[in-house]
């Protein structure tokens, strides 16, 4: 069960493998299933999990055949136990070791995540295993032989390492061959043979060069699924937030089990997992890599949802407390400075860093709290008005917050208009839907649909109303898509005022 070793009687299921191992599972989820055949045959790995005092890192060696690259494939058995020799702001060292190493004067310009063999003095007896952590040039001793391996994944591991470490054991990854059975299915009640390997989740490591490349992954698996809207020989993809315009950040390979975004052009927004090594592109920015259950990912079907799991968790204070919000972040070490409406029963609707790899990069976040009457609860009918509750949730940032923000156009009589700051209508659909036949109650939140031309207005009603919807437009024009819990909030609000918006359902009041 996700590598781990577990005994079951004969004839047991997926679920009690999972009830016994507590094994990571979401219901609905899709659980692979591996059932190894006689005849599989391992190859020679270009992965390698490298474990420290600190915790793993993954590295991929490179391609072209080297001086480098076979000393590593010929003895990386050997390095086990080597400290930390040395760390800089640029690499880590490891050693001295012996070897073959013929040293080489000469200066080299490096990349982040890189690693190579280096000669201390010249003498091969002193050779160590230089990690890069910065673009930098330097004169290490091995400008013939290069790098041979980057690090693919555990890249905060490495940031962490100081000279009390060392390398405690090197591990090959071994791949399967494509040769056993292979079931990915939702359903529980499957039964296991011998020597099944299952896969539940995956876990999902950001990379640090990306903090709004993460964001957007966490916002997209928000709710702990990966969706698995397309497959393709190299990849997987969830369409959840096509449409959304990500930042270009980190211009890297998409070796297998890499995340990555796209950033331009037609399906903007769309997440996608690596089951193939693909080169790097202009157009697809890198923000994690898989780093606990590929195989799932490679077994995965077109429809199915994946459960995920990230590191770091995302820093998400936004819809909490101050006082609570400040436990949590006390907790993990983060300094924590209120601003705006400072009492301990504020609502946050900001916080300063924005991002879960800034904040915990400067340990330190800011956060803007507001009184606890401009935080309105609403409820979204899901079930009634799917396709108008994804235009709502883009246009508010409900999509990727847990609080959005509705500006006020307007009020009048018993309505008051908002109309939101993303014009998500450019590229989100608003058909016809629950439109209301005889009324509209008071409470309940409408939307213009693309029937009338101003499409995209949102509005509330105070009192019901048998002609108009809650924008003012006809009944046929307005979908309602849910409804305002206290009512009673509306008033503190004028033209102008921004209400902020966080979804309950009918169990939180």
């Amino acid at each position: 069960m996700n590598g781990h070793e577990l005994k079951l009687p004969e004839g047991s299921s997926l679920e009690d493998a999972i009830r016994v191992s507590d094994a990571p599972h979401k219901k609905g989820t899709a659980i692979g299933i591996l059932i190894e055949e006689e005849g599989e045959k391992e190859q020679d790995s270009a992965e390698y999990i490298v474990k420290t005092s600190k915790g793993e890192f993954r590295i991929e060696l490179h391609e072209d055949p080297s001086s480098s690259r076979k000393r590593w494939l010929s003895h990386f058995e050997d390095y086990k136990d080597i400290p930390v020799r040395w760390t800089s702001r640029d690499a880590v060292a490891f050693g001295p070791f012996g070897s073959d190493m013929v040293q080489q004067r000469g200066s080299m310009d490096f990349k982040r995540f890189e690693i190579m063999f280096a000669a201390g003095g010249g003498d091969s007896a002193k050779t160590h295993l230089i990690f890069t952590k910065n673009r930098h040039s330097s004169e290490y001793g091995a400008p013939g032989e290069g790098t041979f391996a980057r690090i693919i994944s555990g890249k905060h591991v490495l940031l962490d390492l100081d000279k009390s470490d060392r390398i405690l054991g090197i591990e090959p990854v071994v791949e399967w061959e494509e040769i056993g059975e292979r079931i990915c299915t939702t359903d529980l009640s499957t039964k296991l043979k011998d020597g099944s390997k299952v896969f539940t989740y995956i876990n999902i490591e950001v990379d640090p060069a990306a903090p709004e490349g993460a964001e957007h992954l966490f916002a997209v698996t928000r709710d702990g699924t990966f969706n698995v809207d397309f497959v393709s020989s190299s990849f997987i993809s969830d369409h959840r937030f096509q449409g959304e315009l990500v930042r270009y950040e980190n211009f890297e390979s998409r070796s297998k089990g890499a995340v990555f975004v796209r950033t331009v052009g037609y399906g903007a927004g769309k997440l996608f997992i690596s089951t193939d090594d693909r080169n790097s592109t202009i157009m697809h920015s890198v923000i994690g890599h898989v780093v606990q259950g590929i195989e799932l990912v490679k077994m995965a079907e077109s429809g199915q949802k994946l459960m995920v799991r990230s590191v770091p968790d995302p820093v998400m204070l936004l819809g909490m407390s101050n006082v609570e919000a400040e436990a949590k972040m006390t907790a993990i070490g983060v300094q924590f400075v209120r601003d705006g409406y400072t009492g301990d029963d504020a609502y946050i609707i900001k916080q300063t860093p924005e991002t879960t790899i800034e904040i915990l990069g400067a340990a330190k976040v800011s956060v803007t709290g507001v009184d606890p009457d401009l935080l309105v609860d609403i409820e979204l009918y899901d079930d009634l008005s799917p396709k108008t509750l994804d235009f709502f949730r883009h246009a508010t940032d409900l999509q990727y917050k847990p609080v959005g923000s509705l500006p006020v156009l307007m009020t009048y009589e018993n309505t008051y208009i908002f109309k939101a700051e993303k014009e998500a209508e450019k590229y989100k659909e608003i058909f016809p839907e629950n439109s209301p036949e005889k009324k509209v109650l008071a409470g309940e939140i409408g939307v213009t649909n693309q029937a009338a031309k101003r499409a995209g207005m949102v509005g509330i009603k105070t009192s019901d109303d048998d002609m108009f919807g809650p924008t003012g437009e006809r009944l046929a024009n307005t979908n309602i898509i849910g409804r305002i819990i206290d009512i009673n909030k509306l008033e503190k609000f004028k033209d102008g005022d921004i209400m902020y918006i966080i979804e309950r359902s009918r169990e939180d009041e």
